[in-house]
C-alpha cells in the first residue's frame, strides 16, 4: 500500500486542528524558561521544545525545528533534536525539518537519508545549484519546501534581481518549483514540492501563487516579524483547499510567551479567520 504523500497528511491535519498553524522550535538558551530543567544546555533545550510541543500540540499543523538552533550544541545538540522529534511524531503532528540543505544529487542522497533517520516528515531545501538538489528528497519519500522569496530584510539583494526574460530570480526559482511538484501531487490537488513565502513580501504575494498555484506556502514573517494574518490573503490557494494551501509559521512570539498555550490557540482563531 502507497504511502500518504507529506501534503495530504499535512492538508488533513491543518482541517483537523481548523488553522494552519506552524510552531517553530528556535531553543535559544539565553531564552529558556526556569521550567525548561537540566544538568546542560542540551538537555534543558530538549526539555523546552518537548514542553513546547506538549502545550501546543492540540492546535499545532506542524512543528519546525531550526536545525541550527541544535546543532550548535553539538552532539548532546543532535540527541535534543532527535529528541524533539520523536516527541512530535508520538503527539501525531508532521514535522518540518528546517535545515535548508542545499548540495548537489549525491550528497543531496546522504542528507535525504539523514534527514529519513531523524523521522522528520519535510525538510527546508535551497535549490539554488539546480533540480538534482532538491529530487532525492522526493525519492526518498519526505515534503519539501523550496526557498522562494524568504522574510529577511534583504533578501530582495539576489531574490529581486532581474532577468534578461523578465521577471526576477525569485521567479525563476518558483517556476523550478512548480515544475518539479507536477509529478508529486496528493489527493487534495497540491504537490508535496511547496514553497517558502515570507509574509513580509506581501506586494509579490499574488503573483506567486499565480505561478505557483499547487504549492503549499510555508509563511514566515507572521507574528514577531511583523506579519498579519490579513497579509495572507494573496497567498492563498483555491478556497476548496484545506488550510487554503498555507503553513504560517510563528516561533518567538509563541514559544517565549508568558503562556505558550495560550499564545497558540490565539494563533489558531486568527489565522482561521484569515482562511475561512
Amino acid at each position: 500500500m502507497a504511502k500518504t504523500l507529506f501534503v495530504d497528511r499535512l492538508l488533513d491535519r491543518i482541517e483537523a486542528v481548523g488553522a494552519p498553524v506552524c510552531v517553530g522550535l528556535d531553543p535559544v538558551v539565553d531564552r529558556l524558561p526556569a521550567w525548561a530543567t537540566g544538568s546542560a544546555d542540551a538537555e534543558r533545550v530538549s526539555a523546552f521544545c518537548r514542553g513546547v510541543i506538549d502545550r501546543t500540540a492540540e492546535v499545532a499543523a506542524a512543528f519546525k525545528p531550526q536545525s541550527a538552533c541544535f546543532e550548535r550544541l553539538g552532539s548532546a545538540g543532535f540527541r535534543a533534536l532527535e529528541e524533539t522529534v520523536a516527541h512530535a511524531r508520538a503527539a501525531g503532528v508532521p514535522v518540518v525539518y528546517d535545515a535548508k540543505r542545499g548540495d548537489i544529487g549525491s550528497t543531496a542522497d546522504h542528507y535525504a537519508a539523514a534527514a529519513l533517520a531523524l523521522g522528520v516528515d519535510a525538510i527546508t531545501i535551497n535549490a539554488y545549484m539546480g533540480p538534482s538538489t532538491v529530487q532525492p528528497y522526493l525519492d526518498a519519500g519526505l515534503g519539501v519546501f523550496v526557498l522562494v522569496r524568504t522574510s529577511n530584510p534583504d533578501s530582495g539583494v539576489l531574490q529581486s534581481q532581474p532577468l534578461a526574460e523578465g521577471g526576477v530570480v525569485g521567479d525563476a526559482m518558483a517556476g523550478l518549483t512548480r515544475s518539479l511538484g507536477e509529478s508529486s501531487l496528493g489527493a487534495h490537488g497540491m504537490s508535496d514540492v511547496g514553497a517558502v513565502v515570507g509574509l513580509t513580501k506581501a506586494s509579490k504575494a499574488a503573483h506567486l501563487r499565480e505561478l505557483m498555484p499547487r504549492q503549499v506556502f510555508l509563511v514566515p514573517g507572521y507574528g514577531a516579524q511583523g506579519g498579519s494574518a490579513a497579509d495572507l490573503k494573496p497567498l492563498l490557494a483555491h478556497e476548496s483547499t484545506p488550510g487554503r494551501g498555507v503553513l504560517v509559521n510563528a516561533s518567538r512570539s509563541v514559544i517565549y510567551a508568558n503562556d505558550v498555550a495560550d499564545a497558540a490557540e490565539w494563533m489558531r482563531d486568527d489565522l482561521a479567520g484569515a482562511v475561512a
